[in-house]
């Protein structure tokens, strides 16, 4: 591997390894075949990142799921190849749509349960503040999941919406 791709491939590593999405090695196998002109076999993947067959397979099994590579045909060969996905709106829409998302609607569907469970503990100060931060959150959480459809459709997504969420109010400082 050549001293450009190296960097290129252990640079990708590492942003990935703190994604949250994917592991060093799925960066780092993306990088190698997204810099190829072509499609590299299973053995020339693992031979140039010195990884074992079995584990390249499993994470390229993971990158496939997430659309940043596909298999490719090569006539006369038996072996499966690969080759990064060059579309990467697609891919990072569904990233988003897959990881980000379902993130925001859990909060979204915990945020709605913990506001009806306000509902049957009465009223007061700390129910009333409670209930007041949990709609800042929701209207802030439901402006995500808004801009993930919109970004998931191609649509522009308007940060001055984000900015103007309803604000949340700020704790008291009250001495005991």
């Amino acid at each position: 591997m050549d001293r450009a791709t190296a960097i290129f491939v252990d640079g990708i590593g590492t942003a990935a390894a703190t994604s949250g999405v994917l592991s060093q090695l799925q960066g780092r196998i993306f990088a190698l075949l997204y810099l190829r002109d072509g499609p590299l076999s299973l053995d020339e993947v693992a031979a140039e990142l010195e990884q074992s067959k079995s584990n390249v397979s499993v994470n390229i099994r993971g990158l496939i799921d997430w659309h940043l590579v596909r298999r490719a045909r090569i006539a006369g060969s038996r072996k499966d190849h690969y080759e990064a996905a060059t579309d990467l709106l697609r891919a990072m829409q569904e990233i988003m749509e897959r990881r980000f998302r379902w993130c925001v609607r859990l909060v979204l569907a915990t945020v709605t349960e913990a506001d009806e469970a306000l509902g049957e503990s009465g009223r007061g100060e700390a129910v009333a503040f409670a209930r007041m931060r949990l709609t800042g959150l929701r209207a802030f959480f439901s402006l995500i999941d808004a801009s993930f459809a919109a970004f998931r459709e191609g649509q522009p997504v308007d940060p001055e919406r984000l900015r103007n969420v309803t604000p949340l109010a700020p704790v008291s400082r009250r001495r005991r």
